[in-house]
């Protein structure tokens, strides 16, 4: 009697665990500022699904147990005491491995810097910090982060909760297969042709890859300058929308360490304004084809913000196929230049993924100093005549990728009987980089395998908040996060 008592006290204790795995950020911290839930048992709910779960998705290269417990006892100490508390107070949150976290690693995935420990937070992990959050670890990426899927020599392979034999995507893919899973409430990515928003496709989860300088990207490596500082953003990656307004309002500001950074202030659109805002839709680029899936779901997001009371059009900027070929310009060609100084003398130590994106960045020749200034100008020039057209409707709303989550090493797709190569599926992704546009993914729709698809919400510089809050009304109208079989 005794075992049986204790196996139906083992699943109900199993199963609590496993809602509280499955709330939203929002609802975790309403519950534990409600003393529903207290911090340390969220925690330990978070640390036993890592330990079921880690090990088949390999979405954390490094957990901070002790630490983790030993916040979660100071936070709860904190309400004991009647202290005033943050909006994630209790939360348990995950930093991509590329992002200094004190005391853990920041090796973004590369053997040239293996070991090396961050010796400080970076500010949005100081921010996160003072609104609560507990940092239960830091999570995979690909060599130096220069993929679509997150593998490399120091920790191997990330996986899929959806399906194990595919990608969580990349570079931010441990951070995804992590959140999807419920290994963490949330967490920071970086992104500078897809790596939020692509993982968040991938992973079934939303993503916002923010306009460059309001979520500072201080203290993550590669540095965020020059080149990169121009297409390159850290951001927040969640199961909600409200949990991405959540983590970005707390993240969100300028900090000196970062050389886009502006004092823009918060500025949630009124529901009034809202509804005035023109969005407009296209299913395909003209150029790269996307699976019937992915047209049905951009057709499902307009048709919900139609009901919502927006007025949508069919439209496609003029303008994309150039900003396609100046992204890869910054990140192809100039990436490839600055990393390959870096790694001269290491070759047998890279990654195949990294060797393969230099052999690509090799293709063509390498910027001169006059070939650097006439990129910078076309990308300003393309950037004002993308703005220019969308005066009357300043969101867009378009796939994230070509394809769903692909199978491990997979490099070339058929879609709509035409080949779709690698470097070719995810510039749906890419343009909003090179033009500095804020972009958010909120999954709508799934693959005849049963994969999550997701819509991307883009919209004009610094308005990052018209584009959660638009992000949210897609979520309401068309689904949502829902749990992979593997949670």
């Amino acid at each position: 009697m005794d075992r049986v008592l204790d196996s139906h006290f083992s699943a109900d204790r199993e199963d609590h665990m496993s809602g509280i795995n499955h709330l939203s950020a929002v609802s975790m911290a309403k519950k534990i500022r409600h003393r529903e839930l207290s911090p340390p048992e969220v925690v330990e709910a978070h640390l036993a699904q890592i330990e079921r779960l880690n090990p088949k998705l390999n979405a954390y290269v490094q957990v901070n147990v002790e630490g983790a417990r030993r916040q979660a006892k100071d936070a709860e100490q904190s309400l004991v005491h009647g202290c005033k508390v943050g909006p994630l107070h209790g939360v348990p949150v995950s930093i991509k491995s590329s992002i200094d976290v004190d005391g853990m690693r920041c090796e973004a995935g590369t053997k040239l810097r293996a070991g090396h420990l961050a010796s400080k937070d970076a500010p949005l992990v100081t921010r996160l910090r003072q609104a609560g959050a507990i940092v239960l670890g830091v999570s995979n990426t690909p060599e130096l982060l220069m993929a679509w899927e997150t593998d490399n020599l120091l920790y191997g392979r990330t996986s899929n909760p959806w399906d194990l034999a595919r990608t969580p995507g990349g570079s931010s893919g441990g951070e995804a297969a992590a959140i999807a899973s419920g290994c963490s409430a949330g967490g920071v990515g970086s992104d500078g042709g897809g790596s939020i928003r692509v993982p968040a496709h991938f992973s079934g989860i939303c993503g916002l890859k923010p306009t460059p300088g309001r979520v500072p990207a201080t203290g993550h490596f590669p540095l965020c300058a020059g080149a990169f500082a121009r297409i390159g953003v850290v951001g927040p990656m969640a199961r909600t929308v409200a949990d991405l307004k959540l983590l970005f309002e707390v993240m969100q500001g300028p900090d000196d360490g970062d050389p886009s950074s502006a004092p823009v202030p918060l500025h949630w659109p009124s529901e009034e304004a809202l509804k005035k805002i023109g969005v407009a839709y296209f299913e395909d680029d003209g150029r790269t084809p996307v699976t019937p899936e992915t047209r049905a779901a951009v057709r499902m997001a307009s048709e919900g913000l139609l009901q919502a009371g927006f007025q949508t059009q069919r439209f496609r900027p003029k303008g994309l196929e150039e900003a396609r070929q100046l992204w890869w310009k910054f990140f192809g060609t100039a990436g490839g230049m600055l990393i390959r100084p870096e790694v001269a003398g290491h070759e047998s130590e890279l990654s195949p993924i990294l060797e393969q994106f230099l052999e690509w960045a090799a293709v063509d020749p390498s910027h001169t100093g006059q070939a650097l200034l006439d990129m910078w100008t076309q990308r300003d020039l393309v950037r004002m005549r993308i703005l220019a057209q969308m005066r009357e409707c300043p969101i867009l709303i378009c796939p994230v990728a070509a394809v769903p989550a692909f199978r491990h090493g997979e490099r070339t797709w058929i879609v709509e009987g035409q080949t779709v190569r690698y470097l070719d599926a995810w510039t749906y992704s890419e343009w909003f980089n090179l033009l500095g546009m804020p972009a958010a993914v909120v999954p709508v729709g799934q693959s005849p395998e049963g994969l999550p698809i997701g819509v991307q919400i883009a919209g004009r510089p610094w308005e990052d908040e018209l584009v959660l809050e638009v992000a949210s009304l897609v979520e309401k109208h068309c689904g949502g996060w829902r749990p992979p079989p593997l949670s």
